[in-house]
């Protein structure tokens, strides 16, 4: 017993197959899974056409009605030889052609594919497109229910089945995380039928269209300058290739590491002053050095970016089973603790446990004091080696303060001031508050005042050398109500 799954191409009876209007015209009966599509007007009349439309009628998620539509044509097949035509290619977005040819064995039945022209090649010619210049295939159902597009913005790509304003409006959605609102777009509408119609439209208006159907196609074209991981990792490749530059040729993991710390400031300044334009370079730039330290890797022949990316994110999706699997927290504290005990679990299974003697293992130690402070005492109070209340870490800095005030040894002094600035670090940790940053920006507000106190000094044409204390304050507290 045999099923025949013919392919009735993209919606014009003539584009059909000359090897399937022959079986086509010897057949008294076919099963389609949808009667919604204009070939099945132009079939043999001696074909009686039988449509699983009621399975949609029943079912409301597209995942079942695929199911039970490929259960049916199997049940069929298993009472003998059956013919059920699919819409375009039977390979192509064609979820129970996939379902019969896996299940189709287990019940000793066999499979015979017709080909039929897909919605694709007729997209081509409606579009002037080669297909071989990247072209990407996509089920905009697929991009609908992503958080970010699995697309490359360097290449064209065809979104299938754009077929109503909801999934348009989702699909939106997710592309405007890579691409811009005016990136232009084209809706090919029944491509390869005599109601075919190529629709430019800006990205940000394909959901405000009424006339979106089955077989709506949504073209994607490149963005106009090279934006994806893939492209920038060409360049760095080729900066490091025996033809590139010679100071990236030159370049090891050590001698980067100057660099890569000094990127990593910036991104920070960039942060603290509130510039989304210099924070998007800055990371750039930081994104340089990671790519770079890779690329070296690759030529070392130590790992590849793939590596890097499966790695991490393979430990993301461990390290939050409150998101990717079924775990229930009540909190970031409960993330925090998952994470923990799950960093336990996997550096027990990499026999690195024993390294640890102590819960402070693991501090870089090129962390700025500041922050170093702030991470001991985090790791400290998860140990439950912590104050009950805010009351205690404050009394604590009180006390410290004191004591640095009775000391007269400058070994001491040194000391106690150490013991001054942790304390501080741990009420910044119990206030929620980065003391890096804090003090960043503290330090940011202070020069800005600073140099409005020297701007006004050179009005009064004087240095601050000659102001008394007193015109100094004034100054001050002009520059505080002038700058904030």
């Amino acid at each position: 017993m045999t099923i025949t799954i013919i392919g009735l191409g993209p919606g014009d009876p003539a584009l059909l197959t000359r090897r399937a209007w022959d079986i086509l015209c010897g057949a008294s009966a076919i099963y389609v899974r949808t009667a919604r599509h204009p070939t099945l007007a132009g079939l043999p009349v001696s074909v009686t056409v039988h449509s699983f439309d009621h399975i949609y009628e029943q079912v409301q998620q597209f995942s079942e009605v695929y199911a039970q539509v490929a259960a049916e044509v199997l049940r069929l097949g298993g009472q003998g030889d059956v013919i059920y035509g699919v819409p375009g290619h039977p390979l192509v977005g064609e979820a129970t052609v996939t379902t019969i040819l896996q299940r189709a064995p287990e019940l000793d039945l066999a499979v015979e594919i017709v080909d039929g022209l897909s919605f694709i090649e007729p997209a081509l010619t409606a579009l002037r497109l080669d297909a071989l210049d990247g072209l990407q295939i996509v089920d905009a159902l697929d991009v609908a229910a992503a958080h970010h597009p699995p697309i490359n913005p360097d290449k064209p790509a065809l979104l299938a089945q754009l077929y109503s304003r909801t999934v348009a409006g989702d699909v939106k959605l997710t592309l405007l995380t890579q691409y811009p609102p005016e990136h232009a777009v084209a809706l090919v509408q029944a491509a390869g039928t005599q109601y075919q119609q190529v629709l430019r439209v800006p990205l940000a208006e394909i959901d405000r269209r009424d006339d979106l159907a089955h077989l709506t196609t949504l073209y994607l074209p490149p963005l106009p300058q090279p934006s994806s991981y893939a492209a920038f990792q060409e360049t760095i490749a080729h900066l490091r290739a025996p033809e590139g530059c010679p100071w990236d040729r030159e370049q090891t993991h050590q001698t980067l590491r100057r660099h890569l710390l000094e990127e990593t400031y910036e991104v920070l300044e960039a942060l603290d002053e509130g510039d989304p334009a210099a924070l998007c370079e800055e990371l750039g730039d930081l994104l340089l050095q990671v790519v770079l330290q890779t690329q070296i890797a690759i030529d070392e022949e130590e790992f590849r970016m793939t590596d890097v990316i499966a790695g991490i994110d393979a430990k993301l999706k461990r390290r939050h089973p409150h998101v990717f699997g079924d775990v229930k927290v009540n909190g970031a504290e409960d993330v925090t603790r998952n994470w923990d005990a799950i960093k336990r679990v996997e550096k027990a299974a990499a026999g690195k446990a024993e390294e640890r003697k102590s819960a402070l293992d693991g501090i870089p130690r090129g962390l700025p004091a500041l922050a170093e402070a702030e991470a001991i005492g985090g790791k400290a109070a998860r140990q439950n080696f912590d104050w009950r209340s805010i009351d205690g870490v404050l009394a604590k800095v009180v006390e410290e303060i004191d004591e640095l005030q009775h000391v007269a040894d400058e070994i001491e002094r040194e000391e106690e001031f150490g013991d001054v600035l942790f304390a501080l670090a741990n009420v910044a940790r119990w206030l929620k508050i980065d003391p890096e940053a804090a003090l960043r920006a503290a330090n940011h507000k202070f020069r800005v005042r600073f140099r409005e106190v020297e701007r006004q000094a050179r009005e009064q044409a004087r240095s601050l050398s000659e102001l008394t204390d007193r015109e100094l304050d004034e100054l001050w507290n002009a520059a505080k109500g002038h700058v904030g």
